[in-house]
C-alpha cells in the first residue's frame, strides 16, 4: 500500500487522497452534513423557542434574559444533536489515522516546507458580551425589553465596558511593566 502511494503523482496530499478516496469522501460528506445539520438545528430551535414561549415572538420584546437563555439552550441542542456525533466521528477518524503507517501519514504533510498556521479565534467578543450582560444586570435592565433602551444607554455601556477592560488589563500590565523596568534598572550598572 505504501509502495502505491509513493508511485502516485502530484503533491503528497493529492497522493494521500487518491489512495484513500473513500475516507476523503466520508470526511467531505461528514463536514457538509455537520454544517447543514447545524443550520437545521438552529432553524428548528428558533421555531420551537418561540412556539414554546421560551422567548417572545416579537424581537422588540426580548430582554437580556431571553437572549442569554436562547443562546444557552441553542448551544445545548447543537452539542447534543451535532457536536456529540461529530466528536464521535472525529475520534473514529483519529483512530483510523493512527493505524496508518508513518510513511503514508507523511504524504499528507506539506512538502514545500511552509507552515500553514492560522491564528485561533480570539475571545474578546465573548468576553465583551459577558461584560455587557453584567453591565445590563447591574443597571437593573435585565428584564426590560431591549427595544426600550436608548442609543445613549448602549453607547455609554460600551464605553464603561471598555473602561472596565482597560482597568482589568491595564493595571496588571502597568504593575508588570514597572516591575520589569525596576528589574532592568537594577541589572544595568
Amino acid at each position: 500500500m505504501v509502495d502505491e502511494a509513493v508511485e502516485g503523482k502530484g503533491p503528497g496530499w493529492r497522493k494521500f487522497v487518491r489512495n484513500h478516496r473513500f475516507a476523503a469522501a466520508l470526511f467531505v460528506i461528514g463536514a457538509i452534513s455537520a454544517c447543514v445539520g447545524a443550520i437545521r438545528v438552529f432553524l428548528w430551535f428558533s421555531g420551537e423557542a418561540q412556539s414554546s414561549g421560551l422567548v417572545p415572538g416579537a424581537l422588540a420584546s426580548w430582554t437580556m434574559g431571553h437572549v442569554l437563555i436562547f443562546i444557552l439552550y441553542l448551544v445545548f441542542w447543537e452539542l447534543v444533536l451535532i457536536g456529540i456525533p461529530a466528536a464521535i466521528a472525529c475520534v473514529a477518524g483519529w483512530l483510523w489515522w493512527r493505524r496508518l503507517p508513518g510513511e503514508e501519514r507523511s504524504l499528507f504533510r506539506s512538502s514545500d516546507g511552509r507552515s500553514r498556521k492560522s491564528k485561533g479565534s480570539n475571545a474578546i467578543s465573548t468576553l465583551f458580551f459577558i461584560a455587557f450582560c453584567a453591565k445590563v444586570y447591574i443597571d437593573g435592565n435585565w428584564d426590560t425589553a431591549i427595544s426600550s433602551w436608548s442609543f445613549d444607554y448602549i453607547a455609554s455601556s460600551i464605553f464603561i465596558i471598555l473602561v472596565w477592560g482597560l482597568m482589568i488589563v491595564g493595571i496588571p500590565a502597568a504593575i508588570a511593566g514597572i516591575w520589569w523596568l525596576r528589574k532592568e534598572a537594577d541589572r544595568t550598572p
